[in-house]
């Protein structure tokens, strides 16, 4: 991996917030650069400077770091955040020698189409983002591939199954699974809908207690109404046993 310059100028021992915050309105990141020989050196940078670095060669990219007390091969070993913008607020530079083996973190890239998921409607699932690794400096790599191209439903891809170069010592367990192609969750099955069978008998209505229908026979007249007089022609209904018949109109000769 290529070093990467990077200028810094030197801030005070004992800065303030308010001085902080400045360089921060300025667009420039403060930090510190420990570790190897020498002691504490405080610098800032080029916020645009710092980002583009990363972004093109990853977090792990060699930094060669200038500024009024000399030059450091550095790597950024803490970035910290703005909780709600995400811009850089401090960064750690951890000087290194290129002879000498460190410890680091490399991001995890998924590549390929897995059957599992193409062809099977199964789901990927992510279990494993970066290797942890242990090499020279200038042998770090910016990412690992963990090709799923050969997964079908139900399978997995383990640390063991990724392609690592020989100078590298990768600490992670091997076992670690860092893909895995799920099977769906089966959907809960709907209680089917009963069909009315043809010729069946269908169910009585149901009326409610103390209602009656509308106009049905027999149905005795509300406190006050009057009887409904008769048709034209309409024989009088026959008394009850023991009743008068109703009297009549006297014949005249």
């Amino acid at each position: 991996m290529a070093e990467i310059e990077l200028k810094a100028d030197i801030r005070s021992e004992k800065s303030t917030k308010k001085e902080l915050s400045g360089y921060r309105r300025e667009n420039r990141v403060p930090g510190i650069v420990y570790g190897g020989q020498g002691g504490n050196v405080k610098v800032v940078v080029v916020e645009k400077e710092l980002m583009g670095a990363l972004k093109a060669h990853g977090m792990n990219v060699l930094l060669r770091l200038k500024h009024a007390k000399g030059e450091d091969t550095v790597i950024v070993k803490v970035l910290q955040k703005h909780a709600l913008t995400s811009r850089p607020i401090h960064a750690d530079f951890q000087r290194i020698s290129l002879t000498e083996k460190i410890t680091v973190k490399v991001p995890i890239e998924v590549v390929g189409e897995a059957p599992g998921v193409k062809l099977q409607a199964g789901i990927l699932e992510r279990a494993l983002h970066s290797l942890e690794i242990r090499c020279l400096p200038n042998a770090i790599p910016s990412k690992f591939d963990a090709d799923v191209s050969a997964l079908n439903i139900g399978e997995q891809l383990f640390v063991s199954g990724l392609k690592v170069p020989s100078d590298i010592e990768v600490l992670t367990d091997p076992k670690q699974i860092v893909v895995n192609i799920l099977v769906p969750a089966a959907e809960e099955e709907k209680p089917a809908e009963e069909v009315p069978v043809e010729g069946a008998a269908a169910e009585p209505e149901v009326i409610a207690k103390g209602k009656e229908k509308e106009g049905e026979e027999g149905a005795e007249a509300k406190p006050g109404e009057k009887a409904a007089a008769g048709k034209p022609g309409e024989k009088p209904a026959a008394g009850k046993p023991g009743e008068k018949p109703a009297a009549g109109k006297e014949h005249k000769k």
